[in-house]
């Protein structure tokens, strides 16, 4: 079986939308994923993803299953030394690090700030629903791996959001989602492939063959968005900071 996580084209966070070079992203996205074989699609109920879905869809004369659970990760944390309560995986370095539970696959929900918020529960949920889902495709999760019930080489596509999109790997990867939320980067309409292994029969593992792809954009002359960026020197004052 293959995933494909792909991200949101450039977003219009006020209207829930795309920008114009995100439509544009999710064109070059659609010429992509329409040539390809996908067994099932599925999308966050938000409007972002939605527009980026609804091009590969027309292309190909689809529909995606909405699932509320592949929406942005919700929680809202009150972070040390900040005022206002923001999402829960976007923090600065200088803060994340001192927590040494945030780099432990278990132990990274139990810090205090993110009991208040619930985040437990909600990582929870994803992980059930991904799981169930899985489950009707053919594969049940059993402890750290899965049990190929009907072992396929189907391929389903999911259109969401980065910080969800790190919960789904760190399920499926057995890893803190606090490595994955600071430590990389999912560009806009960006594609990220999971493959299974399976080396024993009936024993899979879901192994990540890409993180963050862009290169339908490069072929199509387009860059990525630099909004899934921060700036990459302190003195670059143009790129963004906090």
């Amino acid at each position: 079986m293959k995933l494909l996580i792909v991200r949101h084209g450039d977003p219009n966070y006020e209207i829930d939308s795309l920008t114009d070079t995100g439509w544009k992203e999710a064109e070059l996205l659609a010429g992509r994923l329409s040539k390809l074989s996908v067994k099932d699609f599925y999308v966050s109920p938000l409007g972002r993803a939605r527009d980026t879905a609804s091009l590969t869809l027309k292309a190909m004369g689809r529909e995606a299953q909405i699932c509320p659970w592949l929406r942005e990760f919700a929680p809202k944390v009150r972070k040390p030394m900040e005022e206002k309560e923001s999402v829960a995986w976007d923090w600065l370095p200088g803060l994340w690090t001192k927590e040494l539970r945030f780099f432990d696959r278990e132990a990274w929900m139990e810090p205090e700030v993110f009991q208040k918020a619930h985040v437990a529960e909600q990582a929870r949920w994803v992980w059930k629903e991904l799981d169930t889902l899985l489950a009707g495709h053919g594969y049940v999760r059993e402890g750290q791996y899965y049990r190929a019930v009907e072992p396929n080489e189907d391929t389903l596509v999911f259109f969401c959001h980065f910080g969800v999109e790190c919960v789904l790997l760190s399920h499926l990867l057995n890893v803190s989602p606090m490595i994955l939320w600071q430590g990389t980067c999912a560009a806009p309409t960006s594609v990220t492939t999971l493959t299974t292994e399976e080396r024993r029969e009936g024993i899979a593992y879901f192994r990540m063959n890409a993180f963050g792809d862009t290169s339908h954009l490069y072929a199509g002359g387009m860059e990525p968005a630099f909004s899934a960026r921060f700036c990459e020197c302190y003195g670059n004052q143009d790129q963004r900071h906090d």
